[in-house]
């Protein structure tokens, strides 16, 4: 077997260290694998230590030359030679302390049992503090706040030793940040710096034992007087420690217990502790280090790789920082690569981060890899932590609730909190924004990468489809509560069958209590769900969380979500034949065209709905029939309008679906108001108000109150219409519902215009007109139009209420309302006549006639 090289006549220490480089250059042999072959010969060669030393102009102990020469593969002889060179170069061991590794026995030495005063009176020759912290990297960027914070956090004015925690997930820098933090206070530690990884994640964390037995060598304790026992070695630690400002720095801890022992109680001295996990129960202060935002991740790009480089392309660069997620692992290893391959661009790179499937594969270099990183976290992680870290990986959305953790497990909402919280304690989980109804939590990027790899391996293909079943019947449960709980909509629970899985009562209850903040919070989860599930074969469960969505839609004015999810949804049921799911989805997008005035693609909807929900759906065939004479009335088609809108009765009283009822009346009483049968309108809408009420169906109260706003402001009796349109306003903002409080905003502002309150009555309507072009209401933004056209009539200016009164007529031209299309061209009739144009005055009443006679009636009156 091939031996390494011996060491040759060296003269200086500086000849001597260069040679043992070569020496681990030869074995090809990375400091991890150096140092497992050192533990299976009974020999301890921490990484920290031998990269110290093997990177230090100072001399390594004899011991540390040895076990590096021997893992490296060395036979006796040759690891003789080295050690016999060693002791060549110097008869004093104060090199060795210097480099902080264990040094030769001292025969002399006070035996086990001496006294901790003898095993002092063996320090009297000392003369060099323990400087043990590893070399401090030139590349560091981004972390000035902290610093400064991590200073003031470790204030010595205090009384007695101070600790400080530094946590982060893997990856993100937190030795980095301790070795620098430890250089920059060397200067306030005159008597040493004391470091050793704990390497608390990995296969063999170091003990208590272990750890003081270096500390207390590097503190000059050799031979017999090192003590046998971990607390006779707690003692003579602290001991030494009690009058001497150091600061130690224990980096890598898994646990408090594995840091316990190491704390001193020398109020002149500071522990710097580093870890994955919170370390709940370390009484430390506490500095948690996050990823890096753009710039610092930039900058960290820029160091490595030369503003040259990243200047040539700037695209290719940020796009490289924006994929490592801030990590600042990450990008150091995509920049590694690259500042090794100087003739590779930098968007070869890029491209290849860009693909999920390799991302983690390309972010290794050498013997440092992300996936690495995170697969010690994980390994340390509960059997249940692990399979929610899977699931979660596989999940969509960028953030998550709790209680989608506890349908992917199917568990309670308290026991999916516990396991967040495990996941939380060693960083792979981040906690959001505080949301209404709770905490969100989301994955940093590369993590749900590495758990999507475990769950390819580990999660066959049946158990995810069922975690999946659970998932949605949980979404479309609460969505289903939630919307009901608002009385919005009048569209009818889902089939039993598509909710498989629901909650605990109490945790239910707990969620939905504000139904419309529930969905504010959970809106971009459920999308992203419904968007994932719309692949498999059954979309049965899918399509009807992206049902139970629309009233929140509806409320909250999401009007291009509405539209991108329920079409794919529908496209997804005609292609697999879910005639039911089309039939539902078919009557919300005709709820929703009618809203955004497409009138021609609300009928076709609502037919559609109508045909595939007969005799399968009865709740969305009344209420598909409800909205298709709604549309039918806005265009003016009376006949169709009432036919449709009786038939939507009788199909709510025969289903007791009050909602519906409520709606389906309220629409035959706008009829007879806008053919200017105004008492029986108000009678219509007076039912409409005391069921609603009874029922406690807030949206159709809000609704009656419009209607019945509308009904006094046709006889003249403003007051009373003022009134009923901001109590419609109150409850409709109460409800969340912008779009139709703003319907009764703009009336109200009409109302006041004809009361004289001119200033307030054009502030609503101005406030109204931009709402409306918020939310792209064409018929709104045209009734705001013809209100201030009125306004300008009232105080006198033809000229401003001409331009007003022709907006709103090409406007309602656009949507083909042809019933106020004849009250938007008297208006503007009236505005000609004042201005002195009686001729154009004339031609334009004539028009509005034609429209009113289109209709077979006199129209809505102004």
């Amino acid at each position: 077997m091939m031996q390494p090289p011996g060491p040759g006549t060296t003269r200086t220490t500086a000849e001597f260290v260069a040679q043992l480089r070569s020496v681990k250059a030869w074995s090809r042999f990375s400091y991890r694998e150096l140092e497992r072959r050192a533990r299976r010969a009974g020999d301890q060669l921490p990484i920290s230590t031998v990269s110290s030393a093997l990177n230090r102009i100072s001399l390594p102990s004899e011991e540390l030359v040895a076990a590096l020469v021997r893992a490296c593969g060395g036979n006796p002889a040759i690891v003789a030679e080295w050690v016999a060179a060693r002791h060549a170069l110097t008869p004093s061991d104060r090199f060795e302390l210097a480099a902080g590794v264990p040094g030769p026995a001292t025969p002399t030495a006070p035996g086990p049992e001496a006294p901790v005063g003898s095993a002092l009176d063996g320090l009297a020759g000392r003369q060099w503090p323990p400087c043990l912290l590893p070399p401090d990297l030139p590349l560091f960027v981004g972390r000035d706040d902290e610093l400064s914070e991590a200073r003031r956090l470790l204030d010595l004015d205090s009384a007695g030793p101070v600790t400080l925690l530094v946590s982060g997930p893997a990856g993100v820098g937190k030795t980095a940040f301790a070795v620098r933090l430890g250089h920059l206070l060397t200067g306030r530690f005159p008597d040493g710096q004391l470091y050793i990884d704990l390497g608390g994640f990995g296969d063999e964390p170091l003990g208590q034992f272990a750890v003081l037995g270096a500390f207390l060598r590097a503190l000059g304790v050799h031979g017999g007087a090192m003590p046998p026992d971990l607390a006779s070695r707690v003692h003579l630690y602290r001991t030494l420690l009690a009058q001497r400002e150091v600061l130690i720095v224990l980096d890598n801890a898994a646990t408090t217990r594995q840091v316990t022992d190491l704390l001193p109680s020398g109020g002149r001295c500071a522990t710097i502790v580093t870890s994955r996990t919170t370390l709940a129960d370390l009484g430390s202060r506490r500095l948690s280090l996050g990823t890096l935002d753009s710039t610092a991740g930039f900058a960290l790009l820029r160091e490595m790789l030369g503003r040259e480089r990243t200047t040539a392309e700037p695209d290719a660069a940020r796009f490289i920082v924006e994929t490592c997620g801030g990590l600042p692992l990450a990008v150091w290893v995509a920049a590694a690569r690259l500042a090794a391959r100087p003739h590779w661009p930098l968007a070869r790179v890029a491209e290849a981060l860009g693909d999920e499937q390799r991302r983690l594969d390309e972010l290794a270099v050498g013997d440092i890899a992300v996936r690495a990183s995170l697969e010690l976290t994980y390994r340390g992680m509960t059997p249940t932590a692990q399979q929610a870290l899977r699931l979660l990986s596989l999940s969509p959305g960028p953030d998550f609730a709790a209680w989608a953790l506890a349908a992917l497990i199917d568990t309670t909402m308290a026991h999916a909190e516990a396991v967040i919280d495990d996941l939380v304690e060693v960083h792979l989980v981040e906690v959001g924004a505080n949301g209404a109804t709770g905490f969100r939590y989301r994955l940093h990027d590369l993590v749900r990468l590495f758990g999507r790899e475990l769950a390819q391996r580990a999660i066959p293909q049946q158990d995810w489809a069922t975690a999946l079943d659970r998932l949605l019947g949980g979404s479309l449960h609460l969505a289903d509560l939630a919307a009901d709980a608002l009385g919005a909509d009048f569209q009818g629970s889902p089939p039993a069958e598509l909710v498989s899985w629901r909650l605990p009562a109490p945790d239910i209850d707990q969620l939905v209590a504000d139904p419309v903040a529930w969905f504010d919070d959970e809106r971009r989860f459920l999308i992203a769900l419904v968007d994932q599930a719309l692949d498999n074969p059954n979309i049965g469960p899918a399509a009807g969380v992206a049902v139970a969505l629309t009233t929140f839609f509806q409320v909250r004015s999401h009007f291009d979500e509405w539209e991108r999810l329920q079409s794919k949804a529908l496209d997804a049921a005609l292609r697999t034949g879910d005639q039911r799911s089309a039939a539902k989805l078919h009557r919300c997008l005709g709820e929703l065209t009618t809203i955004l005035d497409r009138y021609p693609e609300a009928l076709d909807h609502f037919r559609q709905a109508l045909l595939l929900a007969d005799g399968r759906e009865p709740a969305y065939q009344e209420s598909a029939a409800a909205g298709l004479a709604y549309v039918h009335r806005l265009l003016g088609q009376y006949d169709s309008a009432v036919r449709q809108f009786e038939e939507a009765v009788a199909l709510a009283r025969a289903s007791d679906n009050v909602n519906c009822l409520v709606y389906a009346t309220n629409g035959i009483g706008v009829i007879d108001l806008e053919q200017g049968r105004v008492d029986a309108a108000m009678a219509r809408f007076e039912e409409c108000l005391q069921v609603s009420r009874a029922a406690g169906y807030r949206p159709g109260e809000a609704q009656a109150l419009r209607c019945l706003g509308q009904s006094h402001r046709a006889l003249g009796a403003y007051p009373a219409a003022a009134d009923c349109f901001r109590r419609a306003a109150a409850i409709s903002e109460d409800l969340g519902d912008r779009l139709t409080a703003t319907h009764a905003i703009c009336w109200l502002g009409d109302v006041l215009v004809r009361q004289g309150a001119h200033g307030e009555g054009r502030r609503l309507l101005a406030r109204s007109l931009w709402i409306y072009r918020e939310f792209g209401n064409v018929w709104g933004e045209a009734a705001v139009a013809y209100a201030l056209a009125e306004a300008q009539l009232a105080v006198g200016r033809p000229v401003l209420a001409r331009r007003r009164a022709e907006a709103a007529v090409k406007l309602w031209r656009q949507v083909g309302s042809r019933s106020w299309l004849a009250v938007g061209l008297d208006t503007l009739a009236e505005a000609h006549r004042q201005a002195g144009d009686t001729v154009a005055s004339a031609q334009i009443r004539d028009e509005a006639a034609a429209a009113r006679a289109a209709l077979h009636d006199t129209g809505p009156r102004r």
